[in-house]
């Protein structure tokens, strides 16, 4: 007969429960190892891909063919180590820590493949440095070039945007003497490898240790397709599953008293996961605290409910005397939350205290704003189960686990909330567009994707198991699930180079920070900054770091660590840098009469001004090409033009340099 399975929620019962703090320490040396194991793996990965000169991604199917090599060898990796976890201990290979070590060597292997191979001819990540990429790898570039916590574009700022993913990925590139554009591809690989192995350790701690390594592998596999592109994203989308679970253990112990200390491990885990969350990502840290609190409201509800039912229906009993009022038993669950969210501020304020304490003596910018974004996937329910493919097989078998299995399994409890989180964001976002903003729901569709890929990978087994035993248990059925499960992983994975083609194929167009095309057809006007850098730094005699540009080819700051005098748009800006204040003044200095003008009103700007100037040449003007915040349109940013008469900077003051199609003026005060 099968053998029952195993629910192992270790932080559910009042035994295991009185455990989890070790479970949670030796976990974190476990964590350790398997994110060694997954740094080794990537560096290996990647340094072998760049020993071979690879033909380009989107005009060749070369490296296509050699990324499902790997990802078939990923999954033999896998395969064995569910195998092996299921033998009876014994021989050498059937010990734990080689089916933990093929795992670990697995679910990295499929990282490094999927997204290292269809890059391997490329130095740029996916997207290249093009949209959303460009800042971030501005913000990489920043936190290289120095350890502290500077805003990525304005001078005398601290960041807005948590520093935490950036910086550290800043100080790898500075050990290996890298700069921040080069160094982002492997350090964003690396990462996705270390956040899947990770939480593969966290499943193990929490489930079957076979059941843990498919739903990891299907958890990551999941997010390379759909989060990959937003690297210090996907680190928290892989990790949140695992969470949720471990958070409904922490608040959800029907089995125990309001005294019994059991299970703060586990508090003490959701904590810093939020926490560490806030420092890497606001909108999923958002969002991950609002499914820990509805997690802790429908703790204290169900608490409630059975202090009522097991007596009085105003005032319960326990063996050892009068219980008091049923209402009582919500206060430890709620409690158990409150230090949760104690604990996550504290590690937030890491990366969020200089910005709020610098807040106290400015005030934020009211115009132009992240949250001004609803692309129509944003005015949607997102219903990935409804889709017919195997994305959609998948969700559609997690949907229907977490319905059977909702009253049953504390799995299904944490996951299924999980998911009724993300459809209460969204419908609050739909609300919140009357208010003239949004939640920007459409970017928790990764996470949708993921919780219900957990929960499809938990509905497989357990239905195929129901299966084999409604049907007598038939010799070779548990094979047939087997392949039945492989051929499914293996067209997916085979799949996500599709998925992610217009990623990879940008990475190919867009020329990288050494003026180079990968796909080795011209490069664009990017190929002269290098010039620009060095006439900028011979002119001004200052270091970049300590030079102010102010350009709308605000790539340049993704290669070079100057700090810029405008962001990108309005939606990555500080909202202490006064962005509709800066584009203003700079449409005001365009509109001047003359060189001392100009030069005085650079002496009287309330921001620091810029000592260098980036233009477009066109005729008798200078031009920059700036961006202004239009939601609730969609697209949200509407370009404009701003030019400026060539006899603006006549001054002996100013140093004018053509390069290319770029004029560089200097300021000499």
């Amino acid at each position: 007969m099968t053998a029952v399975v195993e629910e192992r929620d270790t932080a559910s019962t009042p035994g295991r429960g009185a455990l989890l703090g070790k479970h949670i320490g030796s976990g974190v040396g476990e964590a350790v190892l398997a994110a060694l194991v997954a740094v080794v793996v990537t560096a290996v990965g990647l340094v072998a891909f760049s020993l071979v000169h690879w033909p380009a991604f989107n005009s060749s199917n070369v490296t296509r063919a050699l990324t499902t090599v790997g990802q078939v060898l990923a999954a033999v990796f896998v395969v064995t180590a569910i195998a092996l976890t299921r033998m009876r201990p014994g021989k050498w290979f059937a010990r734990p820590w080689v089916a933990k070590l093929l795992s670990w060597v697995g679910i990295s292997t499929f990282v490094t493949f999927t997204l290292g191979m269809p890059l391997a001819a490329t130095k740029l990540y996916l997207f290249g440095v093009s949209v959303d990429q460009e800042f971030r790898t501005e913000y990489l570039t920043r936190l290289t070039d120095s350890a502290a916590l500077h805003d990525m574009t304005y001078a005398d700022l601290p960041p807005f945007y948590p520093a935490g993913w950036f910086w550290i990925g800043g100080r790898v590139a500075n050990v290996l003497g890298m700069d921040g554009w080069e160094a982002f591809k492997p350090y964003a690989i690396g990462s996705i490898a270390v956040a899947a192995v990770i939480s593969l350790v966290l499943w193990s701690k929490l489930i079957r240790a076979d059941w843990a390594i498919a739903v990891a592998a299907s958890t990551t596999a999941l997010t390379v397709a759909y989060a990959a592109p937003e690297a210090y994203s996907s680190v928290i989308v892989i990790l949140l599953p695992p969470v949720l679970v471990l958070a409904w253990g922490a608040l959800h112990r029907p089995e125990e008293s309001a005294a019994t200390a059991g299970g703060w491990g586990a508090v003490i885990g959701t904590g810093l996961f939020l926490g560490l969350a806030a420092t890497f990502y606001t909108l999923y840290a958002g969002f991950a605290a609002f499914a820990v609190a509805l997690l802790g409201l429908a703790a204290a509800g169900l608490a409630v409910r059975e202090r009522s039912a097991a007596g009085h229906p105003r005032r319960a009993r326990t063996a050892d005397g009068p219980a008091g009022p049923a209402w009582r038993a919500a206060v430890s669950p709620l409690a158990r939350l409150v230090v949760i969210a104690a604990i996550a501020a504290l590690v937030a304020l890491i990366v969020w205290l200089p910005i709020l304490l610098k807040a106290l003596h400015g005030i934020p910018s009211r115009s132009g704003s992240a949250f001004h974004y609803l692309p129509e996937s944003g005015s949607e329910l997102p219903l990935p189960m409804a889709e017919f493919s195997l994305r959609g097989a998948l969700c559609l078998v997690g949907v229907v686990w977490l319905v059977v299995r909702a009253a049953s399994s504390r799995r299904a409890q944490a996951l299924g909330i999980g998911v009724v989180a993300i459809y209460l964001w969204t419908l609050l976002s739909m609300v919140a567009t009357a208010a003239g903003t949004t939640l920007l729901s459409f970017r928790l569709e990764p996470v949708l994707l993921v919780l219900l890929a957990a929960a499809g990978a938990f509905g497989f087994v357990e239905g195929a198991r129901a299966v084999y035993q409604a049907l007598g248990e038939p010799g070779n059925f548990r094979i047939a699930a087997v392949a039945v499960a492989i051929v499914g992983a293996l067209a997916f994975t085979q799949n996500i180079p599709h998925v992610l083609a217009p990623e990879i194929t940008t990475a190919y167009t867009d020329t990288d920070g050494d003026g180079i095309r990968a796909d080795q057809r011209p490069a664009s006007a990017v190929a002269r900054y290098g010039e620009v850098d060095r006439a900028i730094t011979a002119q001004t005699g200052r270091p970049r770091s300590d030079t102010v540009v102010l350009t709308a080819d605000t790539s340049f700051l993704s290669f070079y660590p100057y700090y810029g005098f405008q962001a990108l748009t309005s939606h990555y800006a500080n909202p202490l840098a006064d962005f509709a204040g800066r584009a203003a003044t700079i449409e005001g200095w365009s509109k001047l009469k003359s060189s001392g003008a100009l030069l005085d009103a650079l002496a009287a700007s309330p921001w620091r001004a810029p000592d260098a100037f980036l233009f477009r040449n066109s005729g008798d003007t200078y031009t920059l090409r700036l961006a202004k915040d239009v939601y609730p349109n969609d697209p949200n940013v509407q370009r404009y033009t701003v030019a400026f008469p060539k006899d603006l900077f006549a001054d002996p003051h100013f140093t004018t340099t053509d390069i290319g199609p770029f004029t560089l003026v200097t300021v000499r005060r």
